[in-house]
């Protein structure tokens, strides 16, 4: 005999609902640093309307943030802020890199530019064009949303795989003062020192 359930009774899973709440409530923090930026405002105006996909809060507070939007070129001397920032922020969190000077530099490829921020923070969607319109942005939320709720765990495990947790590129790649660097090897020992005469 099967029960039919009332009207206003929905089951489902707990993780999916959780992956329903959080894809829905997004509070962006944004870290708009150029024309990238402009773009971003635009997102949020009446044309383009941010609010439709709950995304809208935009909070400069990362303790109230889940989405950071890097919006715009990153020097070296802002890297430490962009990373206290992130660090701050709860878990559960994302971050999109806007347009091609946070995604790769841009045609900034100087030594004061970063070229990529994905080389120190974890970056889940990327936005490319410079500076990409309004309705990019628009769709990779939608497309982080669609991510959220096909992932999303109510502890949050998804968050601890490998591919998130792994060392970021630049620290692998830029040497470490007193550690062995790829042409030096353990055989060969360091390279003498030279002598002064």
């Amino acid at each position: 005999m099967a029960l039919e359930l009332p009207e206003n009774v929905v089951v489902s899973q707990l993780d999916q609902l959780a992956s329903w709440c959080r894809k829905n409530s997004l509070w962006p923090m944004p870290f708009a640093t150029a024309c990238c930026g402009i773009e971003l405002m635009a997102t949020g105006a009446s044309r383009h309307d941010l609010a439709r996909f709950g995304a809208e809060v935009m909070r400069f507070s990362p303790r109230q943030c889940d989405l950071m939007i890097v919006a715009g070129r990153v020097v070296m001397k802002m890297l430490p802020v962009l990373q206290r920032i992130w660090e701050q922020m709860h878990e559960p969190k994302w971050c999109i890199s806007m347009g091609a000077c946070a995604s790769t530099g841009g045609v900034f490829d100087t030594y004061c530019v970063v070229q990529g921020i994905d080389r120190f923070i974890p970056v889940d969607m990327y936005v490319p064009g410079c500076p990409p319109r309004p309705e990019q942005l628009i769709q990779a939320i939608i497309d982080l949303q669609d991510q959220i709720q096909r992932g999303g765990t109510i502890r949050g495990a998804e968050f601890e795989t490998a591919q998130r947790q792994r060392t970021k590129r630049a620290l692998i790649e830029l040497p470490i003062i007193g550690q062995p660097q790829p042409w030096q090897s353990f055989a060969t020992g360091p390279r003498p020192a030279r002598s002064t005469p």
